[in-house]
């Protein structure tokens, strides 16, 4: 007889979450979920102030924390802001910007502790809602 341990959640890899993005993105090419993740996660880390950042780049891949953590971060702008530069950097319009930042976000979700997402949420203003409407939060999770 042999007794079976606790087993820690592996880390999510580079290409498991990419993989995630692109499904959600229904994307032929993993460059394209690459770009995508790319544009909303520098994006997002230039809004945060370095230590949320850090906190929620934390628990991701290597690979994709960086894109949090080397933005330039503390920056002053809006929802909408937000959505031009990421749709600047991703080379789509503001609506597939604001879905795409939804469907990483959720992805990031399912990687990150809940209080990290809550924390960025509630450091954002309210106009940053839509950016965490796929996000489901912990009293979501308790009720599913």
């Amino acid at each position: 007889m042999h007794t079976v341990g606790v087993v820690t959640p592996e880390p999510m890899k580079y290409n498991e979450f990419t993989g995630q993005v692109q499904h959600r993105l229904e994307y032929a090419q993993i460059g394209q979920a690459v770009r995508a993740t790319r544009a909303v996660l520098t994006t997002l880390g230039e809004r945060l102030p370095e230590g949320e950042a850090t906190d929620l780049a934390s628990p991701l891949p290597m690979e994709i924390d960086r894109y949090l953590t080397t933005a330039t971060h503390g920056q002053r702008f809006d929802y909408q802001e937000f959505l031009d530069r990421v749709a600047e950097r991703e080379g789509v319009d503001r609506s597939d910007a604001n879905y795409h930042a939804q469907q990483v976000m959720a992805v990031v979700a399912s990687v990150v502790p809940p209080g990290n997402i809550e924390k960025v949420d509630n450091g954002l203003p309210e106009d940053f809602d839509p950016l965490f409407e796929l996000v489901e939060t912990a009293d979501e999770q308790d009720m599913a």
